[in-house]
Formats: structure tokens, sequence, C-alpha cells
């Protein structure tokens, strides 16, 4: 897994590239507790690159919601893989996040 992180307006857009999955959500879990805890609550997490993730990534993007919530911002996705799609569909998080097709889209919403 590789993050790269842009700001753009007043979204933390984070290109998330490769796998989330039970040897590495931690270290993706402690990236955006740290930019949480440098006052960042809007998020675009950018999935182009995703192509994995597990039931331990999807956590991590239940609680980044969560917290983004309670802090009054926003978490939007953007640019999901059909199989990434998939697994956010039959999970049910497809009604928890806001998805938009693309990386614009998600920063203008």
């Amino acid at each position: 897994m590789e993050i790269k992180k842009e700001k753009i307006k007043d979204f933390c857009v984070l290109m998330i590239e490769g796998r989330i999955d039970t040897t590495n959500f931690s270290q993706f879990e402690i990236e955006i507790n740290l930019l949480f805890n440098s006052g960042e609550k809007n998020f675009v997490f950018n999935c182009e690159g995703l192509n994995y993730i597990s039931s331990s990534g999807l956590r991590v993007f239940l609680i980044a919601q969560k917290k983004s919530i309670s802090l009054n911002g926003k978490l939007h996705l953007c640019n999901l893989q059909p199989n990434i799609k998939e697994i956010f569909d039959i999970s049910g998080f497809s009604s928890i996040f806001k998805i938009y097709e693309t990386q614009e889209q998600a920063l203008e919403a």
C-alpha cells in the first residue's frame, strides 16, 4: 500500500494504491489519525489505485467516516475499481459513504 497526500481546496486528498489488508491496515489507520490530529476533517479517498481491501481496511474507512462526521467534516470516496465497488455494495458500505466517479466530482460535492 502506498498513500500520497495532497491538499486541494478544503480537502485532504489521499491517493491510495495497492492493497489494504491485515498486514498494513494499522499503518493506514495511523496515517489517517495523524491527519485528524493535525486538524484535517475533510477527506477525499481516491481509490483509483486500490486493488484490494479486506474487512480490516473497511473498518478503517468506517472509523474515518465516523470521526469526520463527528468533526462536522466530510469524507468522500472516488474512482472505485469495479471489484472494490462490488465489495462496498455487498457489505452495505455504499449506502454509508458518498461515492463519486471522479475526484473532481468528489471535491465539488
